[in-house]
Order: structure tokens, then sequence, then C-alpha cells
């Protein structure tokens, strides 16, 4: 199958599929006469494991590591048991600083429980007062969307 249709099977976009590529998580296909990629089913396996594994939010790091142990045909699966646990222990992380930054917007919001003018309006204060703050980037932690 021509790109297009692996992007269409798969719901990747082309240009996520050629920087899968780039990365070296997908195996480059073989091209056609025409110079068109030509995608075979184990791409479109392939494509749908990584992705998966992105949908568990793995970095491409964690899922290079996978693939390796899943191509390697290692006798166990104890590198993939030890990835995991450590990926756990990022979102358990990640779930208490969300936590702590949910705490910390709750806190912000009662600073302005109805709505006033703009320069009454507690939220805005308390934002502008803790951008002064030295700390202030480190008391949100590593916060990302």
């Amino acid at each position: 199958m021509k790109i297009g249709e692996l992007a269409t099977s798969s719901g990747t976009p082309v240009e996520t599929i050629r920087y899968y590529e780039r990365e070296g998580l997908l195996p480059v296909p073989a091209r056609t006469e025409g110079n068109f990629r030509r995608y075979e089913p184990p791409h479109l396996e392939r494509l749908q494991f990584i992705r998966h594994c992105r949908s568990l939010d793995m970095s491409l790091d964690e899922i290079r590591v996978l693939l390796g142990v899943k191509d390697g045909g290692a006798e166990n699966c104890a590198n993939v048991n030890a990835l995991i646990d450590a990926h756990i222990g990022h979102v358990s992380a990640r779930i208490r600083e969300l936590r702590a930054l949910e705490k910390q917007l709750r806190e912000l919001r009662q600073r302005c429980c109805s709505p006033s003018s703009v320069d009454q309006c507690g939220i805005l204060a308390e934002l502008s007062v803790a951008a002064q703050e030295p700390a202030a980037v480190t008391r949100l932690g590593v916060h990302s969307r």
C-alpha cells in the first residue's frame, strides 16, 4: 500500500509516519519504480503497535526499547517489565503534580468569587503578585499540556 493508504488504515497522519521512519521506529519501506513508498502488512502492524504505545503516553525512547525487545527475540521480558514499572512511576508522579496544580487553581479561583471589574479581580491580582516572586516558576512545577 502507498503511504496515504497506510495513513488511512492506521489513522496516522502521513507526516507522523515519515517521522517514525526517520526516528527508526518504522522500517524504511521498499519503493516502487515510480519512487513511491510501498508498505506491507507488517508496517501497518508495527505502526498500530507504536500508536497504541503512544496512547499509553509512552515516549518514543520507551517505544524504541519495546520494539527492540520485540524484534530481538529476547528469552524473557524482564526489560519490558522494568520499563512498564518505570512508566507507571512517571504516570504516578504526573498525577501528583496535576493534583497539586488542581489544588493551586482551586485556591486561585477562590480569590474572585463573583464577577467584578477587572481592576478588582482577585485572580488577576494574585497572578500578578505571584509572577513577581522569584520562585514563581518553580512553584508551578513542570506542568505541560
